[in-house]
């Protein structure tokens, strides 16, 4: 059985990308089976060796930087240097080999490539980070224009199992009320479409080219770790290198 899901796009022949299910490692439960998160609770030789086989697996040209996510929206850059900064919700890297790797269990992981394979990103979307700027903080790093960019949305939490209080869709309609359909009224709280708001967020700073979104985390119990659905609980990886 696979580990790995591949994003749905026209990704450039030196670009390599992609997604981890919960499937394919030896941790134990609650983390079953590949946990690739250190903070989680789960034994260490075991996360380790599931990095292992996610990089043999992946053809990965190295070990990924794995950042400390905080739900902000900081961005790293990798370079050739090696990184001593581990803390933030993004990367960006038009370096080659090196791997921009974004830990989820139900945020909504986005990759991005440049049509021409020279500049990539991955950005950690939790309901805070997307509100406060982390996408577009993200494609601030790009030289490149805004529509020679290209998105993709893995997998995260659907848009019928995300409910959320009102505090939350106000923040995001004070910024801007083109998020209001984003949210659905449900049992006096509201559905939110994490996927429409990135789409929604994206679109507006001139990247057209979108792809994914179908996925929900919290319903393929099977497939993807869920927070919200089980609290303690592995982590997915989602990934992208110029080769």
């Amino acid at each position: 059985m696979t580990s790995l899901i591949f994003p749905d796009w026209p990704q450039p022949e030196n670009i390599g990308a992609c997604s981890t299910l919960r499937e394919g490692g030896i941790s134990l439960p609650p983390y079953h089976s590949l946990n690739l998160g250190t903070h989680v609770g789960d034994e260490l030789s075991r996360v380790k060796e599931n990095r292992r086989r996610l990089c043999q697996e992946a053809q990965l040209p190295e070990m990924p930087l794995w950042l400390e996510q905080v739900h902000g929206t900081h961005v790293v850059t990798l370079n050739t240097e090696k990184n001593n900064e581990v803390e933030g919700d993004a990367l960006y890297t038009a370096t080659e080999k090196k791997v921009c790797a974004i830990m989820t269990a139900d945020c909504l992981p986005v990759l991005f490539t440049t049509l021409d394979g020279t500049e990539i990103g991955a950005a950690h979307g939790g309901w805070r980070g997307l509100c406060h700027g982390v996408l577009q903080n993200t494609l601030s790093q790009f030289k490149a224009p805004k529509n020679q960019i290209m998105a993709w949305l893995g997998p995260a939490i659907g848009p019928n199992a995300f409910e959320v209080g009102a505090e939350v869709r106000l923040a995001f309609i004070e910024k801007n009320k083109a998020f209001d359909p984003a949210f659905i009224p449900h049992n006096g709280k509201y559905l939110a479409n994490i996927y429409m708001l990135a789409r929604i967020i994206l679109q507006e700073n001139e990247v057209t080219q979108i792809y994914g979104g179908d996925f929900c985390t919290v319903t393929e119990k099977s497939r993807f770790f869920s927070y919200r659905r089980e609290q303690i609980t592995g982590r997915m990886a989602s990934l992208i290198w110029i080769k």
